[in-house]
């Protein structure tokens, strides 16, 4: 394009020509101006770094905000209606057009809002009142996966621009999120319900390097012809030239890598003539391995240091020098030397940048990912080999020729400079792939394939995909689909297949991923496998953004895992799956597992439980790795090792939250208390027991923390109490340091307190409990939040029965739950009431309550006043109990109290009469009538000891002997076999009972000489219930009566239990005469009680055992359970 053609910035409006510094467009941008200010047409842009596409995107940025723009020219804003979202794939990228655009476009009254790994301090509030959103394709994948109500797809309608950089980062293996989230937007926008939202007329603008099939690009973003525009490298503003030199290889390719370092320095002095130099390294360490290597070779050169130019240049960087966090980086500036990677805090990549901008650093060694847009002037790139480790893969590979162009597009950019240099270093074999590089890179692929399953679940859970069927159209509009049909063999498709078996391959495929997902109950589907709807494993797989077979590991976990092998399962994880046990690592591992200072909470055992001597896996190195670091003072201090440390505990406690959000949905107890201390443990980098719980407020580092701890200061209460002038000296600090520290205990929750405890509770078989939660100290006012989860579990059965999330600033105080838990028929039951915070460690509160075994009787008798018992022992005693069969209690035998019988013995006194406490089982009830009573009473009486006699000798019993005979000739209704005292009258007050207790010589009842069979007690049973009296639900009374439990109801009669049907009230009971001898056989039987319940009720059944326990050899033991029918 001629110069009198180029685009000047005064056709822009008046409000928005001072958003650029320059008066004219160059050629690129003018020839793409009318596209891109003056319609709404999705395009896609090739062209080489460097040639000002980043003028482009504003463009379409101020396209936008011209609908603002009114009739009289004035700019009318609605805060956040029509959204832009930048997408890069760099955070340093984002960070850098945040700053400028910030400076740009914030008079207008535009807000931009960052979302990286880097910023987490952005609220829903801030997503909705953003007009630019700038983030990463992972970052914005995972906010609008889960956050539907809370900002994530709730601000979707009000996109109306997407704005995507260095698109050709889809060959990446990163790729995959930049083409879920695009394919997301695509999906939505065109669903029917938001056909009158912005989101339906998005706009898609994508710029890449130069791609040779741009036109793939152009079909999935569905791209007019007139909006694809390509360019080469005559329009690159500055002159590259590209040098490629080889060299011998070594017996690896990280002893190559090491080996480049030796040559950096004679290659800057020889080309970069003293201009700036960006130095290209495959990893972090290389990186500074080679800033070091650089560093202490210019020393040796001491005021000849050609990397120093001036006095002033040499005060500027000692002023700099303390102002990094980096020890090692501190030196290395003092020589004009830096590096850079993401391994560094923000504030030292800020400090680096700006010293290298400003020419005060004059060599920085980076990673390749500065190389993704970074504005950083360079004259002169070095490119430290041409292999990086690839993670997915695990062993070292070629870059990719688009990463290549990245890095070589740094040098020479302009403003900066009108010339650049390009300098390859590589293996001899490989010098010819990159004699040509500059003419351009592969065809840019899909990566989706193996991570589909992931994103197809996402969608799932946000509820755009419902069904089958959309979820072939959600696949359809990815960028895998175009590439399936144009490189089907790339895709484990056979070559030359029609299109309609593309398609039908991506149906099957689909299906695929669906079953597989519901057999692991991800998702759930109807019975025909259409319809899809999430489920919760499914859900927090995709909240917490994690693979698919790390899933899995969580789902088949052991039910009652403990710490440490929640910590395997972590290290165990894909997430952290790229970090590989290096041979130079081995011996230092091997040494902190052997731990002999017992430092370590576990450690790696041989199959004999004793500690491994060598670490061989890499689960082993992260495991160890962990342990080491979660001490609190790690002992391993290698850059590389570091680097893997800080990412088990970044991404484990990630692992480690979803696997206690896991447990919580299974009721998982211990599997919850053990995944959320993990979690908190890996977020803080320390165990619950480290002697340095103190690093875990601001403001206190490991030096202070080792101080404190020196002092005797070791948690949070020592430090509330300790004196701050004391803390000063120990710390060698100065006034008021002390005043701080203990200031910081503020950003501590308030103190609470938990307790557990056993109420009353009316239903039988069920224990109450009240769990109250008590705010000790008042919060401080501040913005941070403090949540905590209250658990309450069992711990025999690994059961949560309660769980809440609790804010600790502002709930009720006090706050309590009541809980029903069930008592233990056997053993005990160990129930634990938790307080677990979630971010502090150290603090977290328990409390355990003891349930016993519940007693089986179904009817609990209580007497307040005991009185004496008138009744010798019996000498032998029939168990008579309705849960367990019937067995005879052998003579001699020792009572227990756990083989007593079901009833309950009637051995209690009192001087008032009350009715008995009676609970009814709940169980296993049945209608009992007169014939099941009978056939019970058969079954039971097989069992029934023989009953014995007295001595024939004994005066008492020749007297009953002859009281018997006179009162069977003078009582022809009763029969001769048993004689009964008082069953339904008897003295109604404690003077009658001592004296007929007076009157009685002889034991409660006698047997006759002759024996009786079992049929002939059955025929006398089967006669006295057709004489015994209609029982009436009056009170009656008996001189042994029994009171209720405290508390406690009477209930239903025990004669409805058996379905004895009972009279009016007012039905008269016939008496009978109280006198009977004493000496005659007698039977305590059961009085009725008083029953409101109707006829209705009685007709249900229900069903009551009556059970009582034996009192060894007091009194009398009444079968009770058998006879209180009559």
């Amino acid at each position: 394009m001629d110069t009198h053609t180029l685009k000047s910035v005064s056709d822009l409006p008046p409000n928005f020509r001072s958003a650029f510094s320059f008066r004219y467009f160059n050629s690129l941008q003018s020839e793409c101006f009318p596209l891109c200010f003056h319609s709404d047409i999705n395009m896609v842009i090739s062209a080489p770094t460097g040639s000002g596409k980043t003028v482009l995107f504003e463009l379409c940025i101020l396209r936008l905000l011209s609908k603002s723009i009114s009739g009289d020219g004035r700019f009318l804003h609605a805060k956040g209606a029509l959204k832009t979202v930048y997408i890069s794939p760099s955070k340093a990228l984002v960070q850098e057009k945040l700053r400028d655009w910030n400076q740009k476009f914030n008079s207008w009254g535009i807000s931009c809002l960052e979302l990286t790994g880097d910023n987490e301090t952005y609220s829903s509030k801030n997503i909705q009142d953003a007009d630019i959103i700038l983030t990463t394709p992972e970052k914005f994948d995972a906010v609008s996966r889960y956050r539907v109500t809370s900002g994530g797809l709730g601000f979707f309608g009000d996109i109306a621009l997407v704005l995507i950089d260095e698109v050709h980062l889809l060959n990446d293996p990163r790729g995959a999120a930049l083409e879920a989230i695009v394919s997301r937007i695509k999906i939505l926008s065109s669903n029917h319900e938001l056909r009158l939202s912005t989101l339906a007329s998005v706009r898609l603008l994508a710029v890449s390097a130069t791609i040779p099939n741009i036109e793939d690009l152009a079909e999935w973003l569905k791209v007019p012809a007139a909006g694809i525009k390509k360019f080469g490298e005559e329009m690159r503003p500055v002159k590259l030239t590209t040098k490629v030199f080889g060299y011998a290889a070594a017996k690896n390719d990280f002893l190559f890598e090491k080996r480049l370092q030796n040559y950096i320095y004679d290659i800057l002095m020889q080309y970069s003539k003293g201009k700036s130099a960006l130095v290209f390294c495959s990893t972090r360490k290389g990186a500074q391995e080679a800033a070091q290597k650089l560093a202490q070779t210019a020393m040796t050169y001491g005021y000849s240091n050609p990397f120093v130019k001036s006095r002033e240049q040499l005060e500027r960087l000692r002023e700099a020098s303390p102002m990094c966090s980096d020890k090692q980086m501190q030196s290395y500036i003092l020589q004009g030397v830096g590096y850079h990677n993401g391994g560094l805090c923000q504030k030292d990549r800020s400090l680096v940048e700006g010293l290298f901008l400003s020419g005060d650093i004059q060599v920085l060694c980076t990673t390749n990912t500065l190389a993704h847009g970074i504005n950083l002037p360079a004259h002169t790139v070095v490119i430290k080999s041409t292999q990086h480790f690839n993670k997915e893969k695990g062993h070292y590979m070629e870059y990719d020729r688009s990463t290549l162009l990245q890095m070589c597009g740094r040098a020479g950019r302009p403003p900066f400079d009108d010339t650049g240099l390009v300098i390859i270093m590589t293996r001899r074999e490989t010098v010819h792939l990159y004699e040509n590089l500059l003419n351009g890179c592969e065809v840019v692929e899909s990566q989706l394939l193996p991570c589909l399953i992931e994103h197809l679940t996402a969608e799932i859970v946000q509820l755009t995909v419902t069904d089958v069927t959309r979820a072939i159209e959600w696949m359809k509009c990815s960028y895998l689909y175009v590439r399936m049909k144009k490189n089907p063999e790339n895709y484990t498709i056979k070559k030359g297949i029609p299109k309609d078996r593309v398609e039908k391959h991506l149906q099957e495929l689909c299906l695929q991923k669906i079953n597989e997902l519901s057999s692991y109950q991800m998702i759930w589907t109807d019975t025909d496998g259409f319809v899809l709807k999430p489920e919760e494993p499914g859900r927090l797989m995709t909240k917490y953004y994690l693979k698919f077979d790390t899933m899995k590991y969580i789902i088949h976990a052991p039910t009652g895992h403990s710490v440490d092998e929640a910590l395997h399962i972590v290290c165990r994880a894909e997430e952290i799956s790229w970090i590989q046990l290096r041979r130079n690592e081995k011996k230092t591992l091997n040494d902190v597992n052997a731990d002999k200072e017992g430092r370590l909470r576990f450690h790696i055992n041989d199959n004999k439980g004793k500690r491994k001597k060598r670490i061989q896996t890499r689960e082993e190195k992260l495991f160890v790795l962990a342990n080491d670091w979660l001490t609190g003072d790690p002992s391993v201090h290698d850059l590389s090792m570091t680097q893997d440390a800080n990412s088990i505990c970044s991404n484990g406690s990630r692992i480690a939250r979803c696997m206690k959000e896991y447990f919580i949905y299974k009721k998982n107890y211990k599997g919850t208390i053990s995944s959320t201390l993990l979690a908190k443990s890996l977020f803080q980098k320390l165990w619950d027991d480290s002697p340095y719980l103190l690093k875990q407020l601001p403001g206190i580092g490991m030096v202070t923390a080792k101080a404190l701890h020196s002092m005797g200061v070791r948690s949070f209460e020592a430090l509330a109490e300790a004196d701050p002038r004391r803390i000063e000296i120990v710390t060698g600090r100065k006034y008021p340091f002390g005043n701080h520290i203990k200031e910081s205990l503020s950003s501590l929750p308030p103190k609470v307190e938990i307790k557990v405890e056993e109420v009353e509770c009316q239903k039988q078989g069920v224990s109450k409990l009240a769990v109250t939660l008590t705010r000790l100290s008042q919060p401080l006012v501040s913005t941070k939040r403090h949540y905590a989860d209250m658990i309450v579990g069992a711990e025999e059965e690994n059961r949560i029965h309660f769980h809440e999330k609790i804010r600790m600033d502002d709930f009720s105080s006090p706050y309590s739950v009541t809980i029903l838990l069930e008592r233990p028929q056997q053993g005990k039951v160990t129930v634990k009431a938790d307080l677990i915070f979630e971010e502090y460690i150290g603090i977290d509160l328990h409390e355990t309550l003891l349930l016993k075994k519940a007693n089986n009787n179904t009817v609990n008798y209580k007497s307040e006043n005991r009185m004496p018992h008138y009744y010798p022992p019996m000498v032998d005693v029939c168990i008579v109990d309705d849960d367990t069969p019937v067995k005879s209690a052998p003579p001699n035998r020792k009572d227990r109290k756990d083989d007593m019988p079901s009833f309950k013995l009637i051995d209690e006194d009192s001087e008032e009469e009350k009715e008995p406490y009676v609970t009814m089982e709940e169980d296993d009830c049945v209608i009992l009538n007169e014939h099941t009573v009978f056939d019970h009473i058969r079954q039971k009486a097989k069992c029934f000891p023989s009953l014995c006699t007295l001595n024939p000798t004994s005066p008492a019993s020749e007297k009953s002997t002859l009281k018997r005979k006179s009162l069977v000739k003078n009582s022809p209704e009763l029969d001769p076999l048993f004689q009964y005292n008082s069953v339904f009258g008897s003295p109604t007050n404690t003077n009658d009972i001592k004296q007929s207790a007076q009157q009685t010589t002889s034991p409660v009842y006698a047997i006759n000489k002759r024996s009786f069979s079992d049929e002939t007690v059955f025929n006398y049973i089967r006669k006295r219930s057709k004489n015994s009296p209609i029982l009436a639900t009056s009170k009656l009374e008996d001189p042994i009566t029994n009171s209720p439990q405290e508390g406690g109801k009477a209930e239903t009669s025990p004669y409805r239990s058996y379905g004895l049907l009972l009279p009016s009230p007012s039905a008269k009971i016939p008496s009978i005469k109280s006198g009977a001898p004493a000496e005659m056989l007698s039977f305590d039987i059961s009085m009725a009680k008083r029953s409101n319940t109707n006829l209705e009720e009685n007709k249900k059944g229900s069903c009551s055992t009556l059970a009582a326990k034996s009192n060894g050899s007091d009194s009398f033991l009444g079968f009770k359970s058998i006879f209180s029918f009559l």
